[in-house]
């Protein structure tokens, strides 16, 4: 993601923090393409990146700002992935994490913060929860700095690697629509910043992509105000999924997500936890890839979507796994 640097916050190349972040994979999802009816589909496979997430880009480039800025403590509440990229990339720039994450996140997430050394505080409820609990603790702490979603630039440059990358990998054709699970939903919005960018730098022309924003019937604040026609979202009571990433009861960023979403004639849609799990398992066994419950959930909304009418035959679709589904033992298990 780095080979873009010019276009991305740190100036310095020696203070880049880097666990060597590759080129993810565009696959094509051959044995779906039929069964939709559509003319191609393929997943962009986030979970090849350092600590198995697509968070691994956005904490990158906030510790590696963060230590350009002389910062040497960063805090965070997490549903679980950007909590370990944050513990990795902060061992990895010898700085000191404090997080704060949910009691029943994901259990290898929990482990990965441990392990890298992070000091790891265990919250009942959710990441709203974990977020009330650290700013009650940072308030004693002013020298830790806040790197959750959106309240810092940085991790959002991280993300729009992804639109830049996609652009490349598609020929600087851009596809038709891509269906994104939004929790945070910084990856949206950074995606769609990058095409903005792109256009300016002419490599790419005026069209865009459909964004298509997926959350669980368990949690869906962005769907809700898209429905309602809403320029933000009203907070989600008693959030409950299996997919922890989508498990956020509001966005930060939630008017900005909506705004990539009406501009460019997209949506939001919620899927059944039930759904999800079977599309957990039928893309291992049809497809072999073994995606987290997030990234399942953009195939079960393809499916929608086509019955919809809103993905048409023509089109070209590119779904996003956002973590491998390895960090979710739990649920396979049970």
């Amino acid at each position: 993601m780095w080979k873009i640097q010019p276009l991305l916050p740190v100036e310095n190349p020696a203070n880049i923090v880097s666990l060597g972040e590759p080129a993810t994979p565009l696959l094509h999802l051959s044995a779906y393409e039929q069964t939709l009816g559509v003319a191609r589909l393929q997943m962009k496979d986030e979970s090849r990146l350092p600590t198995g997430s697509f968070k691994a880009r956005g904490l990158a480039m906030a510790v590696s700002k963060a230590r350009e800025l002389g910062i040497r403590k960063v805090c965070i509440p997490s549903a679980g992935n950007a909590a370990g990229a944050l513990a990795a990339y902060a061992a990895r720039a010898g700085m000191e994490a404090h997080i704060f994450i949910p009691e029943d996140t994901p259990r290898v997430n929990i482990a990965e913060c441990m392990v890298a050394g992070a000091n790891v505080e265990l919250v009942k409820g959710t990441i709203s929860d974990a977020a009330k609990a650290m700013n009650a603790k940072r308030s004693l702490h002013p020298d830790w700095f806040d790197v959750s979603t959106m309240k810092e630039p940085y991790r959002l440059e991280g993300k729009k690697t992804m639109g830049y990358e996609l652009a490349e990998q598609c020929g600087w054709e851009l596809p038709d629509v891509i269906i994104y699970p939004a929790g945070g939903g910084t990856g949206l919005v950074g995606m769609w910043k990058a095409f903005a960018e792109m256009e300016e730098l002419d490599l790419i022309g005026p069209k865009r992509p459909k964004m298509v924003a997926v959350q669980s019937t368990g949690c869906a604040p962005l769907v809700r105000a898209f429905e309602q026609k809403n320029t933000e979202s009203e907070f989600w009571d008693h959030a409950e999924t299996i997919a922890s990433g989508l498990r956020v009861p509001k966005a930060f960023a939630d008017y900005l997500i909506l705004d990539a979403i009406y501009a460019s004639g997209g949506c939001a849609i919620a899927v059944s936890d039930d759904e999800i799990r079977k599309a957990v398992a039928d893309l291992a066994h049809r497809e072999g890839l073994f995606c987290c419950p997030e990234g399942a959930a953009t195939l079960v909304a393809a499916g929608h979507l086509v019955r919809q009418g809103v993905i048409k035959a023509s089109d070209t679709v590119v779904l996003w796994n956002t973590a491998a589904g390895t960090k979710y033992v739990e649920m396979m298990e049970a």
